[in-house]
């Protein structure tokens, strides 16, 4: 274990015996959980393997072991994005949203001190998201909600889409935005680019779409974490700000994009440090979260590595980011929490 709290934000868990909502309802859009051996499966939709894991995926004891090895205390647990849905029904939504729902509450019972929960609703119908949230956040305890980064095409600032952010606003819910069926996604089947340009592109233009909304004048204490270092949207800023500044007729705000941009936060899974560095100079180190995407390919190994890179930062700043920001934007005491883990070490 580490001197300071460090907190892994970004992860991702599945239940092994995954709901095989496929095969109840003779729909195989639906992801499906093919166990190929104890150490491994594939996710398969519309019989074609979508993504390969391993059993890290959804054994808590081989999560525990990776993050002593790794010097992690505690790692947030999200859905994989795939397992949104929001294609779906709104009501099987709610079957499979809840079914993780119960599942992360399960493994953050058994695991108090080494998990906190995120859940997930089924946002193709806002009346059953809310009230899956109300019960993620109120009945089983869990912290915030992960949600994907558009609904069927419908980016986050749709006005359908209101009544969910302004009741999460409400309940001092945070939101995790993690990108899935990306922008562009029809040009991007070779070279793997929906994960290393996809990614980024649309959890940019999600960033984008809540900026430009009003909603952050709608909701000032609204908390919204993205994924993936924002994607490419640290980058786009001055030139959204350029676009805001020339066509006044787009003006949903009373300040520029970059004003808000400053009031969102973003984990540092940039991997480069240069660009993190950036980050911090546009967004502060209270706005940055550790987090490494575990279990998948591209994770950073171990979270905050690309923190420990940066020489100007200070213990302080670096003890922010890779535990204490978390904890403070989950609404947990960080001080409780700290006296907690070093009890366990």
């Amino acid at each position: 274990m580490s001197e300071i709290l460090r907190v892994d934000f970004h992860t991702h868990i599945i239940s092994e015996n995954f709901l095989n909502l496929a095969e109840k309802y003779n729909d195989d859009h639906w992801p499906v959980l093919e166990k190929t051996c104890s150490c491994g499966a594939k996710i398969m939709i519309q019989g074609k393997n979508f993504r390969e894991i391993t059993n890290q995926a959804w054994d808590a004891e081989e999560r525990i072991r990776d993050m002593d090895k790794e010097g992690i205390d505690v790692q947030v647990l999200s859905p994989i994005p795939v397992t949104f849905s929001y294609w779906a029904d709104g009501k099987k939504g709610l079957e499979m949203a809840a079914f993780q729902n119960d599942f992360i509450a399960s493994i953050v019972k058994q695991h108090p001190d080494r998990f906190i929960g995120l859940g997930t609703v089924p946002l193709q119908d806002v009346d059953l998201a809310i009230q899956e949230m109300e019960r993620a956040v109120l009945e089983l305890n869990l912290k915030g909600l992960e949600i994907g980064s558009n609904v069927n095409g419908q980016n986050l600032d749709d006005e359908q889409l209101e009544p969910f952010f302004k009741a999460a606003h409400e309940l001092k819910v945070p939101l995790f935005v993690h990108p899935w069926a990306t922008v562009g996604r029809e040009r991007m089947p070779r070279h793997n680019f929906m994960y290393m340009v996809g990614m980024p592109s649309e959890t940019a233009l999600a960033a984008g779409s809540i900026i430009m909304s009003g909603m952050l004048d709608r909701y000032p204490d609204l908390k919204i974490c993205f994924a993936h270092g924002g994607g490419s949207l640290p980058y786009l800023l001055p030139r959204m700000d350029k676009g805001f500044e020339v066509w006044p007729h787009i003006q949903k705000t009373v300040e520029p994009p970059s004003y808000y941009a400053k009031k969102l936060y973003y984990d540092s899974l940039v991997y480069e440090p240069k660009n993190l560095q950036f980050m911090i100079e546009e967004f502060g180190t209270d706005r940055i979260i550790a987090g490494s995407d575990y279990p998948f390919l591209l994770r950073e190994t171990p979270s905050g590595k690309v923190v420990d890179h940066l020489d100007k930062l200070s213990e302080e700043e670096k003890a922010k980011i890779h535990g204490l920001n978390a904890i403070q934007f989950l609404g947990l005491d960080a001080g409780a929490y700290q006296k907690k883990i070093e009890h366990t070490k």
